[in-house]
């Protein structure tokens, strides 16, 4: 395997399939077999995953809600998808544990970033729940700034298209997928694959990003062994 410690960010759209909201158990059942997959060879994985499957704070706060209040309710809607994603997980018979930035101790530990490091060197799962713990920061920031917290060499960034193009694919037959760029050039030509404080805090820590099609089966596998999937993001 090329890594060693990754993490891996999960939308919740991702969860949800085909539906139109809501977590569809056999695209976390299939997740899950593959994050086991690379666990088992040894890599130390760690997951963000986002709540836009159930409840998206920018657009709530777009029709009238508070953006703070509707942000937590994101961060609430992101624990449930980490505990449906470790129950998936420990089905596998890989041993999980999530810890969340709002405290919540009946289902879940709360984040310590040494603890997070110990359970990764264990063999352990880590999903990280709840964002950042504070409103306006994506999960998208939030997998920045935990990779850069526990020392991951990579984020995975596992979405429905298989990598960073200069126009939309499903509009544009004629798209131009990158293999890869650097972080300021994602910033110059407006590729809005994350937003801007979490690309600066990639940039910044040199924590490279690999975008790369989630559904296609394998392809967490060939990201960990250090294949040409999707596109590869990195500080230049």
């Amino acid at each position: 395997m090329r890594y060693k410690r990754v993490l891996l960010k999960l939308s919740g759209e991702a969860l949800m399939g085909d539906q139109e909201y809501g977590i569809a158990p056999d695209i976390v059942n299939q997740i899950a077999q593959e994050i086991g997959q690379i666990v088992k060879s040894g890599v130390e994985l760690a997951v963000v995953v986002g709540g836009g499957n159930i409840f998206r704070g920018v657009s709530k706060a777009s029709r009238g809600m508070d953006r703070a209040s509707a942000d937590y309710v994101g961060m609430l809607a992101t624990v449930m998808n980490a505990l449906t994603l470790q129950d998936a997980l420990e089905h596998v018979e890989i041993p999980t544990r999530v810890q969340t930035a709002i405290a919540m101790q009946q289902i879940a530990e709360p984040y310590i970033r040494r603890r997070a490091m110990r359970h990764l060197e264990k063999g352990r799962v880590v999903i990280f729940g709840a964002g950042s713990g504070n409103p306006f920061f994506t999960t998208d920031t939030t997998a920045a700034l935990r990779a850069a917290e526990i020392g991951a060499e990579v984020i995975f960034k596992a979405t429905k298209v298989d990598g960073v193009y200069d126009s939309d694919p499903l509009l544009n037959k004629d798209a131009h997928r990158y293999e890869h760029l650097h972080f300021s050039e994602m910033l110059q030509r407006d590729l809005r694959v994350m937003d801007a404080t979490a690309i600066a805090l990639c940039k910044e820590n040199q924590i490279p990003l690999l975008v790369f099609n989630l559904f296609e089966k394998g392809n967490i596998w060939r990201a960990a062994c250090g294949e040409q999937v999707g596109t590869l993001i990195t500080a230049g």
